[in-house]
Formats: C-alpha cells, sequence, structure tokens
C-alpha cells in the first residue's frame, strides 16, 4: 500500500484495552465521516493510512443471503505514532472475525472495500485464514494496488489469496457508490464519481489482472 502503509496516523478512534494489551480500532457502530471516506478511497491519490470496511452476510441458500448488521463496520491501520507495534488495518480485521466465532455449520460472505490491496504478510495471513475456515468466502474491492514492493512478493501473496479462494477486484464507480451508501455518513448526498476515477480504475484493473494471472504462468 502506499508509502505510509504503517506509517504515521492520526486521528480520535476509540480504544479498548484489556490488561496491558491495547487494540486500536474503530466502534463498528460508527459511520465514516465523508471526508475521510474521500481522502482515503480516491484512487487518484496516495493516502498514509488504511481504511477497510467489511459486512458480512449468512447464504442461506444459493439464491439468499442474509445481512449480519453486527458484523459490519470498519478499521484502519495503527501507525508508528500510536502505543505498540504499527498493525496493519487487516491483521484488526482478522482478529474480529475470529473473535465473532461464526457458526461451522453455516456459509458465509464476507465484503471487504480496502483503501490499498494487502500487502504480502497480510495476504498470506488472510490466505492461512480462508483456508481453516472454508465457511466463510471473502471478496476484496480494492481503491488501488499496493505497489512498494518490488521484490515480487506483492505479486505472490495475491495470488496465493487467490488461489484460496478469494476474489480480488478493483472499485469501480458502482462499488465507490455502494461503499458510500453504506459504510459513510453521507447526509443523504448522493456519491460524486471524482474526475478520472473509471479511467484510473481500468487501469489498476488491467494491473491487477496482469498480477493474477501470473500464477498460472
Amino acid at each position: 500500500m502506499g508509502l505510509g502503509r504503517a506509517g504515521l496516523d492520526t486521528g480520535d478512534p476509540g480504544w479498548r484495552q484489556s490488561g496491558t494489551e491495547r487494540l486500536w480500532q474503530w466502534d463498528s457502530r460508527r459511520l465514516m465521516d465523508e471526508n475521510t471516506f474521500t481522502e482515503n478511497f480516491n484512487n487518484q491519490g496516495w493516502p498514509s493510512k488504511t481504511f477497510l470496511c467489511y459486512m458480512v452476510e449468512r447464504l442461506d441458500d444459493e439464491n439468499t443471503a442474509t445481512p449480519l448488521d453486527e458484523y459490519k463496520g470498519f478499521v484502519r491501520n495503527k501507525g508508528r505514532d500510536q502505543p505498540g507495534e504499527p498493525c496493519h488495518a487487516e491483521l484488526y480485521f482478522l482478529g474480529q472475525i475470529r473473535s465473532w466465532n461464526l457458526d461451522r455449520n453455516q456459509h458465509y460472505r464476507l465484503t471487504c472495500f480496502i483503501s490499498w490491496t494487502p500487502c504480502y504478510n497480510c495476504a498470506q495471513k488472510l490466505t492461512t485464514f480462508l483456508k481453516e475456515n472454508h465457511h466463510i468466502s471473502l471478496h476484496i474491492f480494492a481503491s488501488r494496488i499496493y505497489t512498494v514492493d518490488d521484490s515480487g512478493s506483492r505479486q505472490s501473496g495475491l495470488c496465493a489469496l487467490q488461489a484460496a479462494g478469494a476474489r480480488i477486484t478493483i472499485m469501480t464507480s458502482k462499488d465507490f457508490e455502494r461503499c458510500w451508501v453504506t459504510f459513510v455518513d453521507h447526509k443523504e448526498k448522493p456519491f460524486q464519481p471524482w474526475e478520472g476515477l473509471e479511467v484510473k480504475s481500468k487501469k489498476l484493473c488491467e494491473e491487477l489482472q496482469a498480477i493474477l494471472r501470473a500464477q498460472q504462468n
């Protein structure tokens, strides 16, 4: 993700402390401020933070999905200016999923809208999670692609995640609108696509497809 992927973050989220352990997370009942959404999900920029919005549906059959609103919210990464070790948003997210103890006799669809695709380490942890939890499917909609690591590990991480069953796609205008409507305190204002959204989305989609095809070569 951008240069600030695990870098300096500021803000006023809630803290939850248990003993000496602190988890940096957002109250799942809150909606995201519209400026926060625009600053971090606008695919024209390089924000230093990573935001991850999530929602869960129970798949009752092939044609019926029941939203589980108690498992809907968003998290962000913790930067170096916060107590403890820096942590990517995906790791907090995984911690939350594990705490839910979703019924293994049911099937669930987990949908995420994330401002950067997972880095190699986060992709590996998500891959391990999916292999251990076959009752959960994952679809990631990403605003942009993490390109800091040029060693090739980002490609192999995303490929491994896809091979584990995850769907990884780049957000289109329709996806940005869905994220806006679902997670943002928009005060009844409609989503306004920014200039260049679709052009950049198409370019990133082609780049992601090239990365994911690499596992077949």
